[in-house]
């Protein structure tokens, strides 16, 4: 009778697992809340059980490949996102390209570039308007030193939709940081050469920013400011930073967070304008106010900026601390680790 009890219990086990939780996807959504947390390892736990549950494979797996790359286990993040495409039916969607672009993210952060650029031509084989494909590629193609592939893939993806800052400004950094910032900044005057007279005063504003014409960021920003627009609100302080006024830019930042208080963005650049300003105390206030918000955008930033903070405060073993911890969550952060190296000398 115990075996029988012990065996029925099992069947009940197996047919609620298989059940309502297969229906429900309940631990898959579980883990990309998890995710979305920024709790990965608790991300995995669910997936885990999502197996057992038998939920759907094709998302399971594409969740644990997102939380390996939470996680900076790349080589396990590309094994899962594989086997999650392994699991379509044929019909490409939305969620396969999705999962694409995530492997494609896994194979670029393990190191094999070409198998990243291969995934990207894959997408592009089948959907020729993908900007974020194109983009992306030419960000690679940058990093093995294809300058006109790059640029090709760059002015293709400009071209698909000329309004598109965001995607202007990520091309525009992306040069930038290889060291073609002038061929950065042509795209940044084409688009105020061919749009402005259309263009909203942010887009304006920020484009001016990074051409380094403040005064006529200041104009068009403080323009932009009356949306209520928290980035709206950070270029502009920026761009006083840049004018080398800090107690405005601050007073810029204040008078928005005390209306905005939860705006993790907002108080980190405040700490960033206080540390300018020497004040490090209330610089690291500002990053630990931040750090309380639910909002976890800025969390690895505000992190690493609060660490600086304690180091101007020349409180060592206090930063040496909260910088192991970090590499723990962020173990990839090449400039963290060599700056754990300088704090454990201290």
């Amino acid at each position: 009778m115990k075996r029988r009890g012990g065996a029925l219990a099992v069947v009940c086990l197996l047919l609620i697992l298989t059940g309502c939780g297969a229906r429900e996807q309940e631990n898959i959504e579980q883990g990309m809340a998890a995710i979305e947390a920024q709790d990965y390892e608790g991300a995995l736990a669910c997936f885990e059980a999502a197996l057992v549950a038998g939920e759907d494979r094709q998302l399971l797996y594409r969740g644990q490949g997102i939380a390996y790359i939470g996680l900076t286990q790349y080589e396990e993040a590309a094994e899962a996102l594989e086997s999650s495409l392994s699991y379509s039916d044929g019909n490409i969607g939305g969620l396969e390209f999705d999962t694409n672009y995530y492997l494609a993210l896994a194979y670029d952060k393990s190191g094999d570039t070409q198998k990243a650029v291969k995934v990207y031509d894959a997408i592009l084989n089948l959907r020729q308007n993908e900007k974020e494909a194109y983009y992306l590629r030419g960000v690679l193609e940058l990093e093995e030193e294809e300058f006109d592939r790059a640029q090709k893939d760059f002015q293709e993806a400009v071209s698909l939709d000329r309004e598109d800052y965001d995607c202007l400004l990520n091309i525009y950094r992306s040069l930038e940081e290889k060291g073609y910032r002038e061929a950065g900044e042509e795209y940044l005057r084409a688009a105020l050469s061919d749009g402005e007279a259309s263009m909203s005063d942010y887009d304006k504003g920020r484009l001016y920013y990074y051409l380094e014409d403040y005064d006529n960021a200041r104009n068009s920003l403080e323009k932009a400011r009356d949306t209520g627009s928290a980035e709206a609100v950070l270029f502009l302080g920026m761009t006083y930073e840049a004018l080398g006024d800090y107690n405005y830019a601050s007073s810029v930042y204040l008078n928005y967070l005390d209306a905005h208080p939860d705006t993790p963005q907002v108080q980190n650049q405040l700490g960033i304008c206080r540390m300018q300003m020497g004040d490090y105390e209330a610089a690291l206030s500002a990053f630990e106010a931040g750090l309380a918000s639910e909002d976890t955008s800025c969390l690895q930033t505000l992190k690493f900026n609060e660490i600086a903070a304690y180091e101007y405060l020349t409180e060592f073993q206090k930063a040496a601390g909260l910088m192991k911890d970090y590499l723990a969550a962020y173990p990839d952060d090449t400039k963290a680790q060599r700056e754990y190296e300088f704090l454990k000398t201290r």
